[in-house]
C-alpha cells in the first residue's frame, strides 16, 4: 500500500499533477482483508489527470486485489483512460464500478478488459447505461464470451433490451466460466428472456441467474429457474463424482503399491532360496570331488600296497624254495658239507632277520591305513550332519513358505471384501443416478403441466375476446406451441443428457471395476502359487465358517432391511405410477432407451464373463506350471538321496574293502615263517 501511494505521488509529480488529498488519505486508511488489500474510493470526484495517474499506478501493481469505484463520476475519456490501465493488472480480483453512468465508449473498454485481463474474477456495473447502445453493447459481449476468468457480472439497471439480451445471450453460449449473473430491472422482455432460455440449455456453468424486473413472463422465468437449479446440482453431482473418482484411484493405487511390494518380496524370498540352495549345491558337488579324490588317492594306496605285497610273496615263496632245495642238499651230504649248512645257516637267519624287518614295515604301514581309515569314517559321519543340517534348512524354508501363504491368503480376503464393499458403492451410487434421473423427470414433468395449465387459463380469458382478436389469437396459439416444442426439446436434451452423464458414470465404474478385478487377479496370481499348502489351514477354516455363519446371518438381517425397503419403494413406485398414467407416451422414448442400456449392461456383463473365464484358464496355466515346478523340486531331492546313497555305498566299499586288506594276506602270509 505504501508503494502504491508513493507511486501514485511519483507520477503526479512527473507528470505535473495535483495529487488529490482524498484519494491519498484513502490509500493511507486501506488496510489487508481477508481476502487481500481492498482500495475503496467510493464516491470521489476523480478527474481525467488523476484517472491517468492511478491506471498508470495500477499497471505494475500487486498490492490492491479489490478496488471499489462506484459513484465517482467518470467522464468517458477518465473511464477510458482508468480502464485501460487494468489491462495488464495481475493482482485485482473484484472491480466495483456502480453508478458511473457508463456509456459507448466504456462498454467498448470493459469489452477489452475483459478480453485481456486474466485475474478479474468479480465486476460489478449496476446503475450505468451500458445497454442503450447497441454496438458499443455487443463489443462488450465479444470481450465477456472471449473471458475465461470471470465468475460474478453484475448488470442491475443497465437499460438492457431484448436486443442486447440476444448478444449477451450468445456470449454466455461460448462463456464457460460465469457462475452468477444479475440482470434485475433492465428491459429484456419476452424475446430477451428467449434468447437467454435458449443460451442457458448450452451453458453449463451458470447456477445462478437474477432476472426480476425485466417484464419476462413468468413461464419463462421459471424454465430459467429450473435450468439455473439443474446447472447447480448438475455441478454438485460432477463435485462429488470427482471426489469419489479421487477416492477410488486413491484406493486402487495403495492396493497396486501393497500388491507391487508383496509381489517384490516373494521374489525376494525365492530369489535368496534358489541362492541357498545353489551355493548348497555347489558345496556339496566340491565336497563329493574331495571326497573322490581322497578315495581315488586310497586306491592309488592300497594298489601300491598290493603290489608290495605280491613282491614279497614272490620273495617268500623263493626263499622257501631255496630252503627246501637246500634242505634236499643238506640231507644228501650232511656229512660232506656241514660247514656250508652252518654257511646257509647263517644266510637263513639274516634273511628271517630281514623278514621280520619286512614285517614290522607292514604292520606299520596297515597301522597307518588303518588311522586313514578312521579319518575317512570322521569325515563321512561330518557330511551326514551337514546334509541333516541342509535337510533342517529346507524344512524352515517350507514353514516359511506355508506362513507366506498364509499371510497372502488373509491378504487376498480383505482385498475381496474391500471389492464387495466397492460393488455395494458403485451400485448405492447407480441407485442415486436412478433416482436422480427419476426426479428431474418428474420436476420436467411438473413444469410441463403448469405450463399446459397456464396456456389453458390463458385460452380461457381469450375465449372472451375472441371475435375482436382472432388474430391475436391465432399468434397466441402459434406461441403456444413453440414454447410446448421447445419445452419437449428441452426435455429431450435432459433426458439425452441425463443418459450421456449415466453411460459416463456407468463406464467410469466398469473402469474402475475392471483395475480392481485386474489386481485382485494379480492377487489371486501370487497366491495360486502356494495352493498346496490347504490342507493345513482346514483346522482354521472351520473356526472362519462359525465367524462366515454370523456374517450369514448378519446379511440375511440386513436383506431383509432391505426388502423392506424395496417394499417402501414399490409402495411408492406404485403411487407415483397411478399419478403418471397420463404421461406414458411421452416416456415410451425414454424406456427404448432405458432397453438399450440394459442390453448393453447384458453385453457388458458377458464381456466381463468371458474375461473371468480367461482369467481362470490363465490360473490353471499357472497352476499347471506350479506342479511342474514342484515336480522337478522332488526329482532335484531324489537326485540329492540318490547321490548320498552313492556316497554312503562308497564309503562302505572303502570301508569294507579296507577290512579285508586289514584281515587278509599280509599277516596271513607272514604267519608261515613264523611258524
Amino acid at each position: 500500500m505504501d508503494d502504491f501511494r508513493r507511486t501514485y505521488l511519483r507520477l503526479c509529480k512527473e507528470g505535473g499533477v495535483e495529487p488529490q488529498e482524498s484519494i491519498v488519505a484513502h490509500l493511507q486508511e486501506s488496510r489487508m482483508s481477508a481476502h487481500g488489500c481492498r482500495l475503496d474510493l467510493s464516491g470521489q470526484s476523480l478527474t481525467a489527470e488523476t484517472c491517468s495517474m492511478l491506471a498508470q499506478a495500477f499497471q505494475n501493481d500487486t498490492v490492491f486485489t479489490e478496488v471499489s469505484l462506484s459513484e465517482c463520476l467518470l467522464s468517458e475519456e477518465a473511464a477510458k483512460v482508468l480502464l485501460t490501465g487494468l489491462f495488464g493488472n495481475t493482482a485485482v480480483k473484484v472491480l466495483d464500478l456502480k453508478g458511473n453512468n457508463l456509456r459507448s465508449k466504456g462498454a467498448e473498454v470493459l469489452g477489452k478488459l475483459l478480453a485481456r485481463n486474466k485475474t478479474l474474477r468479480r465486476l460489478v456495473l449496476e446503475w450505468n447505461a451500458l445497454g442503450v447502445w447497441d454496438e458499443a453493447f455487443s463489443l462488450f459481449c465479444e470481450g465477456l464470451a472471449a473471458n475465461s476468468v470471470l465468475t460474478e457480472l453484475d448488470l442491475r439497471n443497465n437499460q438492457i433490451n431484448h436486443k442486447g439480451a440476444s448478444e449477451l445471450a450468445l456470449a454466455l453460449k461460448r462463456n464457460n466460466t460465469v457462475k452468477v449473473l444479475d440482470l434485475r430491472w433492465n428491459n429484456i422482455g419476452l424475446l430477451g428472456g428467449r434468447s437467454l432460455l435458449e443460451a442457458l440449455q448450452k451453458n453449463k456453468s451458470l447456477v445462478k441467474v437474477e432476472t426480476t424486473g425485466n417484464n419476462i413472463p413468468g413461464d419463462i422465468q421459471r424454465a430459467l429457474e429450473q435450468t439455473t437449479v439443474h446447472n447447480s446440482d448438475r455441478q454438485s453431482t460432477l463435485r462429488d463424482s470427482h471426489s469419489k473418482t479421487q477416492v477410488l484411484s486413491k484406493e486402487i493405487q495403495k492396493l497396486k503399491e501393497e500388491k507391487g511390494r508383496q509381489f517384490i518380496s516373494l521374489m525376494e524370498t525365492i530369489d535368496r532360496q534358489r541362492e541357498e540352495m545353489g551355493h548348497s549345491n555347489r558345496s556339496t558337488s566340491i565336497q563329493i570331488g574331495q571326497l573322490q579324490e581322497a578315495l581315488n588317492e586310497r586306491k592309488s594306496a592300497v594298489n601300491s600296497l598290493t603290489a608290495k605285497l605280491q613282491m614279497t610273496e614272490a620273495a617268500l615263496a623263493l626263499s622257501e624254495q631255496k630252503n627246501h632245495n637246500m634242505g634236499e642238499l643238506l640231507t644228501r651230504a650232511k656229512a660232506e658239507k656241514e660247514e656250508q649248512r652252518e654257511r646257509q645257516s647263517r644266510e637263513r637267519k639274516k634273511e628271517q632277520e630281514d623278514n621280520v624287518l619286512r614285517e614290522g614295515k607292514l604292520l606299520r604301514e596297515n597301522q597307518n591305513l588303518a588311522e586313514t581309515n578312521i579319518q575317512l569314517r570322521n569325515k563321512v559321519e561330518e557330511l551326514e550332519r551337514r546334509c541333516k543340517s541342509q535337510q533342517q534348512q529346507i524344512f524352515e524354508v517350507k514353514q516359511e513358505l506355508t506362513n507366506s501363504t498364509a499371510e497372502l491368503k488373509l491378504r487376498l480376503a480383505q482385498a475381496e471384501d474391500r471389492l464387495e464393499i466397492e460393488k455395494r458403492r458403485s451400485k448405492q451410487a447407480l441407485d442415486d443416478m436412478d433416482s436422480l434421473r427419476q426426479k428431474e423427470v418428474e420436476h420436467v414433468n411438473r413444469h410441463l403441466e403448469e405450463t399446459e395449465r397456464t396456456l389453458q387459463e390463458r385460452i380461457f380469458k381469450l375465449e372472451g375476446q375472441r371475435i375482436q382478436l382472432e388474430e391475436e389469437l391465432s399468434k397466441a396459439k402459434a406461441a403456444c406451441v413453440t414454447e410446448r416444442a421447445q419445452a419437449e426439446e428441452e426435455l429431450g436434451r435432459v433426458r439425452a443428457q441425463v443418459r450421456q452423464e449415466e453411460q459416463e458414470h456407468v463406464s467410469s465404474l466398469e473402469e474402475k471395476l475392471r483395475s480392481v478385478r485386474s489386481s485382485l487377479q494379480e492377487v489371486q496370481l501370487h497366491s495360486s502359487q502356494q495352493k498346496q499348502t490347504i490342507s493345513e489351514l482346514q483346522a482354521k477354516n472351520s473356526q472362519q465358517s462359525i465367524e462366515m455363519d454370523g456374517l450369514r446371518r448378519r446379511i440375511e438381517e440386513l436383506q431383509q432391511d432391505l426388502s423392506g425397503k424395496d417394499q417402501e419403494r414399490v409402495a411408492e413406485v406404485s403411487r407415483v405410477r397411478v399419478e403418471l398414467q397420463e404421461q406414458i407416451g411421452h416416456l415410451q422414448a425414454e424406456r427404448t432407451a432405458q432397453g438399450g442400456l440394459k442390453e448393453k449392461i447384458s453385453a457388458l456383463e458377458r464381456e466381463i464373463k468371458v474375461l473371468s473365464s480367461n482369467h481362470r484358464e490363465a490360473l490353471l496355466d499357472k497352476e499347471s506350471e506350479m506342479s511342474s515346478m514342484l515336480e522337478k523340486l522332488r526329482l532335484k531331492d531324489a537326485e540329492i538321496q540318490r547321490m548320498r546313497e552313492d556316497e554312503a555305498n562308497r564309503a562302505s566299499y572303502l570301508q569294507s574293502a579296507i577290512l579285508n586288506y586289514v584281515q587278509g594276506s599280509p599277516l596271513g602270509h607272514f604267519s608261515s615263517p613264523k611258524k
